[in-house]
């Protein structure tokens, strides 16, 4: 039982690593884009910080997109396994307890990021 728990904290893992890459490839794309658009050639400065305004305007977006997406199972799995393996298992535990449930499986997925946020300070 030990395997399969250690494969599903790998599988756990492998998708938010793809996740990120994902981030990752989205950005180096929006920042390639950004760059081949020429500037005007009258006016280089107002369109230089035209660019720059846009790349400003553009960060925040991606990381709206970021925080609209729902948390998975795994990804709080993944977060509250690294806390219980660093010593923090009784805290783990009572925040679980706080949010309803003896287990995370029995938590309501809409308070994963309450759960993440009180996690974090662990």
């Amino acid at each position: 039982m030990g395997k399969v728990k250690l494969l599903l904290e790998v599988i756990g893992d492998l998708r938010s690593l793809a996740d990120s890459l994902q981030a990752v490839a989205d950005a180096v794309a929006d920042n390639g884009t950004a760059e081949t658009g020429k500037p005007n050639a009258k006016e280089p400065e107002k369109a230089g910080k035209a660019g720059k305004a846009a790349k400003k305007e553009e960060r925040p977006a991606a990381k709206q997109t970021q925080e609209e997406k729902p948390l998975t199972l795994e990804e709080v799995r993944a977060v509250l396994a690294e806390k219980s393996r660093a010593g923090h298992t009784a805290e783990v535990r009572e925040l679980l307890n706080k949010h309803g449930a003896d287990k995370l499986s029995g938590i309501d997925p809409a308070e994963y990021a309450a759960l993440l946020a009180e996690a974090e300070v662990l």
